[in-house]
């Protein structure tokens, strides 16, 4: 057995044909004696979503006292005994409880199963579900949903169940032109027919094909062994790719989020290494222009000095005798300590100008380089990005491919 199964019912408090009302039901749910006696080794329930059987019947038994139902030309009144206040929604995996319990993989398998099945009939029924329990004491992993609409003021469990509401709806649009009571009633349950199966299609699209399972099982289609085989064989591969295509989803949506945050740092990166290199760039223009201002300054300060040389020497020139000499050489020695001051004073700003020049044009070109490396990675992250999309793409045409047609109508005895 590979197959979905999923069934709902409604209840009131007179009971159905089975005797089955909603008090029993809620007995049965606990594990009550009087309504287990179908169950070999009873056990209590485990809740897996919601609140417990108690508390369920305990909600569900305060709407039902102060409900009321709208009648035609009379004031409201309580609710009818038959009428159904408690809507149901049983749900079962092909395994069993045996296989499970020893196969730590298939216990996997069911509970996500079961965590799906919880998703899908919360969407279903918004608020009014109430509870979902597990019983572990029968033959298949299963699990039951009990909706109860305390905030509908009649409590009408009906409008939960598609079928009953599009048979309604059909019926009370009346007949078409030329359709007698008859005809109408055929196309009633045709529409009740078509509702449960968009119902259990609707399952079968959120759990049934994730989790591997068919729509319908072999015999009511009439499937050869190798047929329902091959079928099989494509729900796995569905499953499969599934998976796989939610693994390239997740991990592009995980490098989606790590690009952005890379690509910010790497935008503020770039923007300092560009501020970096501009201020670098403007100071080593700084250093030059003060550079070529001191060597300006210097080159004019050695040619005052040789004037300076050329007015002594011609002094010189006009003394005579020992005086005249000892002052040449005074003045000689005079001007050349001078010209050794300013060529050492000169020299070693230069040196320092020339250090500053160089040290700002190394650290442009690092920043410089900073910022190439930081559009490199950019350039390296957007190809994973492409890379990771054209993997999605691929993943969407295998699921396209396998996903099953849409199945052949079953009969009414199906629901």
């Amino acid at each position: 057995m590979a197959f979905q199964f999923v069934h709902m019912e409604a209840f009131s408090n007179k009971g159905d044909g089975k005797g089955r009302t909603v008090s029993f039901v809620m007995a049965e749910a606990r594990r009550d004696p009087v309504a287990s006696v179908h169950v070999m080794n009873p056990s209590a329930p485990l809740v897996v979503y919601g609140a417990t059987v108690n508390e369920v019947e305990a909600m569900h038994d305060a709407a039902a006292a102060v409900a009321l139902t709208a009648v035609k030309g009379g004031k409201p009144r309580k609710l009818r005994q038959d009428h159904k206040t408690l809507h149901t929604v049983i749900a079962s995996h092909p395994y069993t409880m045996e296989e499970v319990r020893a196969d730590p993989a298939k216990l996997r398998e069911a509970e996500e199963w079961e965590r799906r099945t919880i998703g899908w009939l919360r969407s279903q029924y918004g608020d009014d579900l109430k509870s979902v329990v597990r019983h572990e004491d029968e033959s298949h992993f299963h699990v039951h949903a009990y909706i109860v609409p305390t905030d509908d003021p009649e409590m009408r469990a009906l409008r939960h169940h598609p079928g009953v509401m599009a048979k309604r709806a059909t019926m009370a649009a009346g007949p078409a032109e030329g359709e007698d009571r008859k005809a109408l009633s055929k196309k009633a349950d045709a529409a009740y027919k078509c509702a449960m199966r968009s119902w259990q299609d609707a399952y079968h699209e959120a759990v049934g094909i994730p989790c591997g399972l068919a729509r319908l099982g072999p015999q009511r289609r009439r499937l050869t062994r190798d047929e329902w085989q091959a079928e099989q064989v494509q729900a796995r591969a569905l499953r499969t790719t599934i998976e796989r295509a939610k693994a390239v989803k997740a991990r592009g949506e995980s490098m989606i989020a790590s690009t952005k945050e890379d690509a910010a740092a790497i935008r503020a990166e770039a923007a300092a290494a560009k501020a970096e290199a501009d201020h670098q760039i403007v100071a080593a223009k700084v250093a030059r222009e003060q550079a070529v201002r001191e060597q300006h300054r210097a080159t004019a300060m050695m040619a005052r000095l040789r004037d300076e040389a050329a007015r002594v020497h011609a002094t010189a020139a006009r003394l005579q005798g020992l005086p005249g000499m000892l002052r040449s050489m005074w003045d000689g020695f005079r001007r050349s300590k001078v010209q050794e001051r300013i060529r050492q004073a000169v020299a070693s700003e230069m040196d320092g100008l020339r250090r500053t020049a160089a040290e700002s044009a190394d650290r442009a070109s690092a920043a410089d380089a900073g910022r190439r490396e930081a559009e490199s990675r950019a350039r390296n992250l957007r190809e994973n990005l492409s890379e990771t999309g054209r993997q999605l793409a691929e993943v969407r045409q295998e699921l396209a491919a396998l996903r099953p047609e849409s199945a052949p109508a079953a009969p009414a005895s199906t629901f």
